[in-house]
């Protein structure tokens, strides 16, 4: 992959954008995969709570976050070429390090398994911030004119890539024996092609660059209020949107009482991004881009509270058709958010080049990996664990995870501050959510799985490569001694307890969830009303800038 400009520039640069729009369809599948099939495996595998599937999962945004802004001030240094070279890499070896993750469960035990699989999802989150940090100036650089319109269709890759990783799923799911392993494998597909297609093609450098902005002038644009302030409203976005997404097919599926539903919401959802992206220009012309967020926002608010009160609005008997509609809202309302803030922030501040839209996506991507991914996963162990406390302590004990988590970052901030003056909630509280590896026991499926798991590693072997680990073989027959002398006896007692607080968790994470796009809907109209009154909204432009 090379710098330069030779060749036929017009089909070059399509080839260039259509390999962009590959690299966010590697990672929605891969995002999609995880969060539809793997993560509940890891948890049964593994013995993981959902506060710490969200701390694995987050990783896979954390690390995003983290690469978009340290790349972006280096990005036209270093070529744009040169980076995807680096994406490549960092994509192949996430694969490579997730997939250890059994062996190395079987040799070390949860403990390894946590640290393997974190590592893998911040290889995987490498890869993707470092295709982020160039694929949006590169975007603002083909198609300076319009850049809100290009940069909803190049984001109409990601909610491709979810579709396309949430149909495997299901697919998948059909056909008996398929390990998580091969889940994992299927984004490599797009990522081959985006390698290929991108291979030693010339790259523009971005928009900022070609105008001999200085670094330092492109840094100066964060003194601008008005920029930090759409920062901050970009962090609620990766929130809402992205910690949202990681968690929303197995909540509505525990709300619906079928997984599977779950999962054709998600799709059906994810089909509506895709689609409504392609249309951003027109809409954006009409209402302008703050009046397309304002109008995602409450969306997005009226969505979520809806899907978390949907049996109650509607009843029961209604739960399917109100979650259908309630999903349809939220979807409207999340699908211009991340590219109509992309392209705000390029319209209005051009001379931030690469550096003021890494900052962007990055702000985004840390929010949703150390505040949403692993904040929605706790909010539903914090409200189930306290519902079954009330309804069946004897149960709670008897499926509690040993260790105790508490809410990620705004635990700390919101104690020091002394905002709640010493009271219990889900900002301050240590919860020790419920084991999914036991809670996996009560389904009949799960049991069998693990009864022949557990008598294929006691089985006499004369071979001993064929030994399991003293580690493994501790934590199955510690399992094991729990369930014949505490679970099995009680299972049947369990099961209608631990359900009904699953489902309190569910429905309360995405209420508690619902203000935060609330609040983004109050700065949306600040907005507005600002721009109205200093002379209304205008893109901005660099001189000697064109489109393609």
């Amino acid at each position: 992959m090379a710098d330069g400009r030779i060749g036929s520039p017009g089909r070059n640069d399509k080839i260039l954008f259509w390999a962009s729009f590959l690299t966010l369809i590697a990672a929605g599948m891969g995002f999609s995969l995880r969060n539809t099939a793997v993560k509940s495996a890891w948890g049964t595998q593994f013995g993981f709570t959902q506060s710490e599937l969200g701390e694995i999962s987050g990783g896979g945004l954390t690390g995003f976050g983290i690469t978009i802004i340290v790349l972006s001030f280096v990005a036209d240094k270093i070529g744009y070429g040169r980076l995807m070279g680096l994406a490549f890499f960092f994509h192949l070896a996430s694969a490579i390090v997730t997939l250890a993750a059994g062996p190395v469960y079987a040799e070390f035990g949860k403990e390894g398994a946590y640290w393997c699989l974190s590592i893998g999802m911040y290889l995987f989150a490498f890869g993707n911030g470092t295709c982020e940090a160039v694929i949006n100036p590169l975007t603002a650089t083909l198609y300076p004119d319009n850049k809100t319109h290009w940069l909803n269709i190049l984001h109409a890759g990601w909610p491709a890539g979810l579709v396309l990783g949430t149909l495997a799923s299901l697919g998948l799911n059909e056909v008996q024996g398929v390990s998580w392993q091969v889940y994992i494998g299927l984004f490599l597909v797009p990522v081959l092609l985006y390698g290929l297609l991108m291979f030693r093609k010339p790259f523009p450098k971005s928009e900022a660059a070609a105008s001999g902005v200085p670094l330092g002038q492109m840094i100066l644009q964060f003194a601008s209020p008005i920029l930090l302030f759409l920062l901050l409203l970009h962090a609620m976005v990766g929130y809402v949107e992205l910690g949202t997404d990681s968690w929303i097919s197995s909540v509505t599926g525990t709300i619906l009482a079928k997984p599977q539903y779950g999962l054709y919401l998600f799709i059906f959802t994810s089909t509506l991004m895709f689609t409504l992206r392609f249309f951003a220009g027109p809409i954006v012309h009409r209402i302008s881009p703050l009046g397309l967020l304002l109008f995602s926002a409450i969306c997005g608010c009226i969505g979520l509270s809806m899907l978390g009160r949907a049996d109650e609005l509607f009843g029961a008997e209604n739960a399917i058709a109100a979650c259908l509609v309630a999903a349809t809202i939220y979807g409207v309302g999340k699908t211009f958010f991340w590219p109509t803030m992309l392209g705000v922030v390029s319209e209005r501040y051009p001379k931030g080049g690469a550096v003021t839209l890494g900052m962007m996506g990055g702000i985004g991507m840390l929010s949703a990996g150390l505040l949403g991914d692993p904040g929605i996963g706790f909010k539903q162990d914090y409200a189930a664990t306290t519902q079954l406390q009330v309804s069946s302590p004897e149960t709670y004990a008897r499926y509690k995870a040993d260790e105790v988590k508490h809410y990620p970052f705004l635990h700390t901030v919101v104690e020091k501050a002394g905002i709640t003056k010493g009271e219990t909630n889900v900002f301050t509280a240590e919860v020790a959510g419920l084991d999914n590896q036991k809670l996996s026991l009560l389904t009949a499926d799960g049991l069998k799985v693990f009864q022949d798991d557990f008598a294929r590693l006691n089985a006499p072997t004369m071979n001993p490569k064929d030994q399991p680990s003293p580690k493994l073989l501790e934590s199955y027959q510690t399992l094991n001694t729990w369930w014949n002398e505490k679970g099995a006896s009680n299972a049947e007692k369990d099961k209608g307890p631990i359900a009904a607080a699953t489902l309190y968790g569910s429905k309360m994470a995405l209420q508690w969830t619902a203000v935060v796009p609330a609040l983004m809907a109050i700065g949306y109209l600040l907005l507005m009303l600002y721009f109205k009154a200093t002379g209304g909204y205008r893109q901005e432009h660099l001189s000697g800038t064109k489109s393609h």
